[in-house]
């Protein structure tokens, strides 16, 4: 019985739950939420659902989990720059984090609706906050900023992810958007004047560019609403 159980011991010990969280983002990755079940990740792991439940109670915390590891690796680089150049970094890594894993927009909402204690709020929170700070807002007002930025870096970020999940999966980008143009431009011109109007720029528009502009913009602002900063 004592080795039985060491055995099991063992077998526990191998399966880390750094290993468990990796296979269900291969596995979210792959299918999504309603693809990572214990049962898949018991037959991708090669071991028993105990064996997974001595890592993780239930699959609310392996979502917890996984969201929080991608995030992680996301801004674990330090940029270096000045503010504004730290915050296109730390932007960007989230950006191209929920463009690589479109169930992460989804995840990182619940988050901070239903978890906002942690761990994935304050870890985003602190990284875009630090640059917020550097910008010269005033103490009574990080949260503010800080919280209007990191809405519109998972708004956006996380419509861009919606926009190629919706897109045929053969389309071609430029197909695709010299299509969305084309419907704009037949809109009845005295409903849609200003919609018509941007059709062209509609077409030609890079995704990347468009988010940075959008920082640009909520820099801008912070620095209107705070003169004297470094915005």
């Amino acid at each position: 019985m004592a080795t039985g159980t060491r055995r099991a011991q063992r077998r526990t010990e191998a399966l880390s739950r750094e290993r468990i969280v990796e296979a269900a983002v291969e596995l979210l990755d792959a299918a999504g939420e309603s693809g990572l079940t214990f049962r898949v990740l018991t037959e991708r792991l090669a071991t028993g659902p105990g064996a997974i439940y001595w890592h993780v109670a239930n699959k609310g915390e392996l979502l917890v989990a996984a969201t929080d590891a991608v995030v992680a690796d996301a801004l674990a680089a330090e940029p270096a720059g000045s503010p504004r150049e730290e915050v296109h970094a730390v932007a960007l890594g989230l950006f191209s984090a929920i463009d690589a894993h479109p169930w992460l927009a989804a995840q990182l909402l619940l988050q901070l609706s239903r978890s906002p204690g942690g761990p994935v709020t304050p870890r985003m929170l602190e990284s875009l906050g630090r640059r917020v700070r550097a910008l010269g807002v005033p103490e009574e007002h990080w949260f503010t900023a800080t919280s209007v930025l990191m809405h519109y870096v998972l708004g956006a970020a996380g419509q861009n992810a919606a926009n190629s999940q919706v897109a045929e999966p053969d389309a071609d980008r430029a197909e695709f958007l010299a299509a969305t143009a084309e419907a704009w431009e037949q809109l009845d011109p005295r409903e849609y004047e200003t919609t018509r109007l941007m059709a062209s720029q509609m077409r030609e528009h890079d995704d990347r560019e468009q988010f940075l502009a959008g920082i640009d913009l909520v820099l801008a602002g912070v620095a209107a609403r705070y003169p004297g900063g470094r915005a």
